[in-house]
């Protein structure tokens, strides 16, 4: 009799072992970000994934990967699609290859004055609604969007007007910004995010869109920039949290939940800190003798007025994209960006 009970405690004990180990197996997350642990972006992903293992009680891990050390950046959401890793924490605009639909998921340029209008088109404007079945169609689901302040530009060269793009080289993102910037006579050269600082080094660029003022700084960039433009005005990416459809409907429901709380969280904290470290670097700047320069409402309205006419035209490129730019100019209107 004491042999069988301590033959069932046992066997209990094993599977519940097994149990735990498959649930622990089934609730990790490899998640990649093209932002360096020590910008603070990274810091900021970091206190992501932190917040969501701690709210888990544990039952949530998560192995990150920073400055995209797996696979590049443009691969990220392909090697979170096919299960080589489980989420895509870079930015949709990288995708545009397949859709010209993920640029407004991304960085409507020239658009929103906030990450939060931003968020607020996707969290109560329709943009959920849109963006569901749509990235499902990659075995994808958008779990949220999160970014900073408007970006700045840095250069080796003065940029204090439109003027002042024709013949610049500088690295860019992929998506629309190559074809605005173009228009205006720069020469952007799509590249890694990780490829700025040596390509800067070598004269391969000019300068860089390379996310807000404070992350260039991160980066070294003014190291060897002088210039740079402040405050930002030409793009204000989001990033996005992207996981494997069937990983993300693997795992149970609250833990679900759970992430999105801790995205929000990082979310919004990103913003705040954005804003204060995006000054505070500035002031740093003007101090080592880096010129910033400030556009003037003239030049801001020549060039959002042309962005604005750049939407409508890849809202013709597939029918997602339509809807897609449809949604936030209504949204837009609404709470008064554009009559």
């Amino acid at each position: 009799m004491k042999n069988s009970v301590l033959k069932s405690v046992a066997l209990t004990a094993a599977a519940t072992f097994m149990a735990v180990s498959t649930a622990s197996a089934a609730d990790n997350l490899r998640i990649q970000t093209h932002f360096s642990a020590e910008s603070l972006n990274g810091k900021m992903a970091q206190q992501f994934f932190d917040d969501a293992v701690r709210l888990s009680n544990g039952a949530l891990t998560i192995e990150p990967f920073f400055s995209s050390s797996v696979v590049k950046s443009v691969e990220t959401f392909d090697a979170a699609s096919t299960g080589i890793l489980d989420c895509d924490m870079t930015g949709s605009a990288y995708q545009t290859g397949k859709d010209a639909a993920f640029q407004f998921f991304g960085d409507v340029m020239g658009g929103y004055n906030t990450p939060d209008q931003m968020r607020a088109w996707f969290e109560m404007g329709g943009g959920r609604e849109l963006a569901d079945p749509f990235y499902a169609k990659y075995n994808m689901y958008l779990v949220g969007l999160w970014g900073g302040v408007p970006e700045s530009l840095s250069s080796t060269k003065p940029l204090a007007g439109p003027a002042d793009l024709k013949n610049w080289k500088f690295r860019s993102p992929p998506g629309m910004e190559t074809e605005i910037f173009a228009a205006f006579g720069a020469s952007p050269i799509v590249m890694d995010f990780g490829e700025v600082f040596t390509a800067l080094s070598t004269g391969i660029v000019d300068g860089a869109d390379a996310s807000q003022l404070n992350t260039n700084v991160s980066l070294g960039l003014y190291e060897i920039a002088t210039h740079a433009t402040y405050p930002g005005w030409h793009s204000m990416p989001s990033d996005h949290l992207a996981c494997n459809k069937e990983k993300w409907d693997s795992l149970p429901a609250n833990t679900r939940d759970i992430i999105k709380i801790a995205f929000d969280k990082m979310a919004y904290d990103m913003f705040t800190n954005s804003k204060i470290e995006a000054d505070k670097a500035a002031a740093m700047l003007i101090t080592k003798g880096i010129t910033l320069h400030a556009w003037s409402a003239e030049d801001l309205r020549t060039y959002r007025d042309f962005v604005r006419k750049v939407w409508l035209k890849w809202a013709e490129k597939s029918e997602t994209s339509g809807k897609v730019v449809a949604s936030h100019l209504a949204f837009m209107k609404e709470i008064g960006l554009v009559k």
